[in-house]
């Protein structure tokens, strides 16, 4: 029997995932088994009990829309997010694009939009010889919809613009978010190339562009990339995301074109994509926490990642798709995005401390164990079921930069039976669902706090003042001894400085054949020289993307 750990858990509980006839989350675990295993050809009663052995414990943690709709019968998707299509640089295309991605927020999806498509303010329109308004004016109507739709919803309406770094209107776009209230649905970031940063490392100029319209722009790299720095100083936003790193890595290059990621950005899809994600909790898998014998059950780890597979492809077939198009592509490739959450906590069991070679490196292990072990698994899934996924060529697959770095006996496995997956890992922010799991720190984030309160809504509307602690300094407190001091390995977020966040991203990457959401919380002191420095030490460690948080007067502060 699983029970929620305290009232914050709880109201996640109520307010997010439970069906109206459910009485604890034992029975929400019974029902996303259940419909999970609905999808297996034989045995679904023993599938479904291997499903919910998976999720005891909070274990494994579906993403949350599997959490909330699988099982219930309601006109909603399992997938977390999507990108949508194709812009298409007309009235009519941009008002078909809104519909789409309003149906897609109104099942429960969120929605990334790449507007790069959109022909620059100022340009003449074909139809009436007038002038464009530009993306970021068409970018307020996404903002407008997705208010609209999403009211009401437990899950606030989350979306994700992006922008080239050569569109004229670039600057508009870095600039949305500097006034508070602007864009609030909204994450932004800026698709960065390799040329680019080439530019701005040796001041050079770049060219602002757009096919067929007279707007082109000769400006100073440097400057450019000041704005979209100084944006993130402001405002924490734009993020960036290294699009060609991006591309050249993904396993579907030779049939595919990445235009943008989820709102969170952990995983880069070309247009009509969907992430279909789940965490396992490492921090359930820590063995004598707080001794000299403290460690890590990766055989155990290694045990449920088949399983937890299992449960992912098997949401491709059960779930339902807010746009035709989105079935489409989604099947045709069956991306999976498994991931960690509690990393935080686990480290600080074990002893080890975030900001360390030795904390990541046993994070690292980690997700090299899940991964190989994910790819295991969705070889064996392609052999049962006689074919791999559609989209599947063996050669160009084999050939992918990061299949390529496989152990050699799991290419040889895609090489006889194909493989089930296109991809199969990505970490997730995890936020909710790590709060539905006791409160464990979320994705690859170091712990938050050790202690503090939130402020939570009862279903009366009044707010409560609820005190939360670290799973972690739980753990210990159960343990120590009358005035023992707290480890050393309890390092907090606000102590681990931006060059020990990203080495920690840096560590993992290799791991991951999707991305990582992972935002690098800085002080409001930071200088801006530094701060900027973050972006470029990001690229230069090959991460995928880079999101820093500022404490700012747009957003306030997060860290406290």
């Amino acid at each position: 029997m699983t029970t929620l750990a305290n009232p914050l858990a709880a109201h996640v509980w109520r307010s997010r995932y439970r069906s109206e006839d459910e009485a604890s989350i034992d029975a929400t675990f019974d029902r996303v088994a259940r419909a999970l295993a609905e999808a297996e050809r034989n045995d679904r009663d023993a599938w479904a009990r291997r499903f919910r052995d998976a999720l005891e414990g909070f274990r494994f943690l579906p993403g949350g829309r599997i959490l909330a709709g699988a099982g219930t019968g309601r006109r909603v998707t399992l997938m977390n997010c999507f990108v949508m299509g194709t812009l298409e640089d007309s009235l009519e295309g941009i008002f078909r694009a809104l519909h789409e991605a309003a149906i897609t927020l109104q099942q429960g999806g969120g929605v990334g939009t790449d507007f790069s498509p959109l022909r620059p303010k100022g340009a003449r329109t074909d139809a009436t010889g007038g002038r464009s308004s530009g993306p970021v004016s068409f970018m307020q109507l996404w903002e407008q919809m997705c208010a609209t739709v999403t009211d009401g919803s437990p899950r606030r309406g989350a979306m994700m613009g992006v922008m080239a770094c050569d569109h004229p209107d670039i600057h508009a776009f870095v600039a949305a978010k500097r006034v508070a209230g602007k864009l609030t649905h909204f994450n932004v970031s800026v698709l960065v190339v390799d040329a680019f940063m080439r530019a701005v490392a040796e001041d050079g100029r770049w060219r602002l562009a757009f096919p067929r319209f007279p707007a082109d722009r000769d400006i100073r790299a440097r400057d450019l990339w000041d704005a979209i720095v100084g944006g993130a100083f402001a405002s924490a936003e734009p993020g960036v995301l290294f699009i060609d790193r991006i591309r050249a890595e993904d396993n579907l290059a030779y049939c595919e074109t990445i235009s943008a990621t989820n709102p969170c950005g952990e995983i880069p899809l070309p247009p009509y994509g969907a992430c279909d994600l789940g965490s396992i909790n490492l921090a359930t898998f820590v063995r004598d926490a707080f001794t000299p014998r403290a460690r890590l059950d990766l055989d155990a780890v290694a045990a449920l990642v088949p399983i937890a597979v299992r449960m992912l492809d098997n949401v491709w077939s059960v779930t339902r798709f807010p746009v035709p198009a989105q079935a489409e592509q989604g099947r045709s490739s069956r991306r999976l995005g498994l991931g960690i959450t509690g990393l935080g906590d686990a480290l600080a069991m074990l002893g080890l401390r975030y900001d360390t070679a030795a904390g990541r490196q046993q994070a690292a292990l980690a997700m090299r164990t899940i991964t190989e072990h994910a790819y295991a698994a969705s070889i064996e899934l392609a052999r049962e079921h006689g074919a791999p996924f559609p989209r599947f060529e063996r050669e160009p697959f084999l050939a992918a930069p990061f299949v390529a770095r496989l152990p050699q006996a799991l290419r040889d496995g895609i090489a006889k039976h194909g493989i089930r997956n296109s991809h199969l890992a990505a970490i997730a922010p995890a936020g909710t669902i790590s709060v539905l799991a006791g409160g464990v720190s979320s994705g690859i984030e170091p712990i938050f706090a050790l202690e503090g309160t939130r402020r939570v809504r009862q279903d009366d509307g009044r707010f409560e003042e609820v005190a939360i602690e670290s799973p972690a300094l739980l753990a210990w407190r159960a343990r120590a001894r009358p005035g023992e001091a707290t480890p050393e390995a309890f390092v907090t977020a606000t102590a681990i400085g931006p060059e020990a966040q990203l080495l920690m991203q840096a560590a993992l990457q290799p791991h991951v054949d999707n991305a990582i959401s992972k935002t690098t919380n800085v002080d409001a002191g930071i200088e801006y020289d530094a701060f900027a420095a973050i972006y470029r030490r990001a690229f230069d460690l090959g991460l995928k993307g880079c999101t820093v948080f500022r404490p700012n007067p747009v957003t306030g502060s997060i860290l406290r």
